[in-house]
């Protein structure tokens, strides 16, 4: 063939392709809805602020040790909520479950529908002293400075708490009375990961003994996060968790027989260890493009710029290349597989010393569809030295993945939509723990969303240094919990 035909062939066929994807990226938009837009919802954010401002200002920090707990915190809190929501401790029931958390009954005039619960946790993690000057307000202060309200559990969840609690006092005011029965359900130490009689999971067992099936279960989780990328997309993403990762530390150690360090092996048990950590290190779990993340790229890719729709369009072919650039980031290969990441190391108790056993602690955050077993097996596998010891401390094994064609599901999202339509609603997978997993055994549809919107610069003060939250967010935050109870439970 004419070298010039195969050249005019290949244009051809580069035009032929290059058309073919335009027709498919115009065509790559979001899903048209047809739901009107809210009227005003009435919000006393005044009345929120303040007590959102008090309640920060109490210290209930959870231990593992309850012994080291101020209990007198919680009751503290406790009387906040009777004081600062009269109505609706006058409608709702409620009982102290454990050593402090709490559980709230709403009466639903019809008692054969299944009830809808909305979860929470006082808890705060404690502020290390070695980062109390690094703080720009007072931790515990509550403060409202620079369009910020400051503060540990700002964002952690006292938000929340709040604001459920806010949501259920005016829908009182407003005279509502829900059809299903409401529960509120505010546990005291979610903080503690892998507690192993957490407060939640008291309440849940509680109402499970009572033959309680819950329709829906509400806890934190995602948030509203601003996606700006200049001539790409600028929307916000709301992301729905539907499902969260398992967590489990091993111990892993060497042993040895000590000594004084005048006369030392080759290798110390330390030194050993040293190669067990480039083991463990060295060999990360299979990373997976899964069907949540497929979601998350395919719905944000529709409401992208023409231009980057061209590309996103393809999502399915450019697979293998996504997975490898994600699991090279951090951040982003936490949604694509098992998490590794040695934590704590102990040795010999002086310089002088030789250890006689050495060891690291691994934590793991573990995909759905694992198990604590598996990471087990892992360990005992990719470990050359079979001298090492490994040990479970403790764990969760994952959640179930909840379904995103519910009831529960599709009013979040129509719901998000409706207050913004730059909202873009996505599945996706909480890498963190939550009190919601507690809840498995009695409800299916157990849904993981804080309505504030919040940049990354904020979220990422979660149990860090100068916690705060917008101001500017609370009245949505507020409207989106009444106008999910009304329609879950109206």
């Amino acid at each position: 063939m004419d070298k010039k035909v195969k050249i005019g062939l290949a244009a051809a066929s580069a035009c032929c392709l290059a058309a073919s994807n335009m027709i498919k990226a115009a065509s790559y938009v979001p899903e048209k809805k047809e739901s009107s837009p809210f009227e005003d919802e009435r919000v006393d954010v005044e009345r929120y602020t303040k007590n959102l401002s008090d309640a920060i200002k109490i210290k209930t920090i959870s231990n593992i040790d309850e012994s080291k707990v101020d209990w007198s915190a919680f009751e503290e809190l406790h009387k906040l909520f009777e004081e600062r929501y009269p109505l609706l401790h006058k409608t709702l029931s409620v009982e102290t479950v454990g050593k402090a958390s709490l559980m709230y009954k709403w009466e639903g005039k019809n008692p054969e529908l299944e009830p809808i619960a909305l979860l929470g946790h006082q808890d705060v993690v404690p502020v290390s002293e070695s980062t109390q000057g690094d703080w720009e307000h007072d931790p515990f202060g509550g403060e409202i400075a620079d369009g910020y309200l400051w503060g540990r559990g700002a964002i952690d969840m006292k938000n929340h708490v709040i604001g459920v609690l806010e949501s259920v006092e005016t829908l009182i005011e407003d005279g509502f009375e829900p059809e299903r029965t409401v529960y509120l359900l505010f546990g005291h130490n979610e903080e503690i990961v892998a507690a192993k009689d957490s407060g939640a999971h008291r309440m849940a067992k509680l109402l499970e003994s009572r033959g309680v099936r819950l329709d829906s279960v509400l806890d934190e989780g995602g948030a509203i996060l601003p996606v700006k990328v200049k001539g790409i997309i600028n929307k916000n993403l709301a992301g729905i968790g539907i499902a969260e990762k398992g967590y489990c530390d091993f111990e892993v150690s060497i042993p040895a027989k000590g000594g004084h360090s005048s006369a030392p092996p080759n290798h110390t048990a330390l030194g050993e260890l040293a190669d067990v950590i480039k083991d463990i290190e060295g060999h990360q779990f299979k990373s997976e493009i899964t069907s949540i993340v497929d979601g998350i790229l395919e719905r944000v890719g529709r409401n992208t710029s023409f231009l980057a729709r061209n590309i996103l369009c393809n999502t399915k072919a450019l697979k293998p290349l996504i997975k490898v650039i994600m699991k090279n980031i951090p951040a982003a290969a936490s949604f694509v597989r098992t998490t590794t990441a040695v934590t704590m190391a102990q040795g010999s108790p002086a310089a002088n010393v030789l250890p006689q056993k050495a060891a690291v602690t691994v934590n793991f955050r573990i995909m759905p569809g694992m198990k604590i077993a598996d990471i087990e097996k892992h360990l005992h596998k990719v470990i050359r030295n079979k001298n090492a010891e490994i040990k479970l401390l403790g764990g969760n094994e994952p959640s179930n993945i909840s379904p995103t064609d519910s009831r529960a599901f599709k009013a979040i999202e129509d719901i998000c939509y409706r207050m913004n339509n730059d909202n873009v609603v996505a599945p996706y997978l909480v890498m963190g723990g939550t009190d919601a997993r507690n809840y498995q055994d009695i409800c299916d549809n157990i849904y993981r969303y804080s309505p504030f919107l919040m940049d990354t610069k904020l979220l990422l003060t979660t149990h860090g240094t100068n916690e705060r939250i917008e101001t500017a967010s609370f009245k949505d935050g507020i409207a989106f919990f009444k106008r999910y109870i009304k329609t879950l439970a109206g």
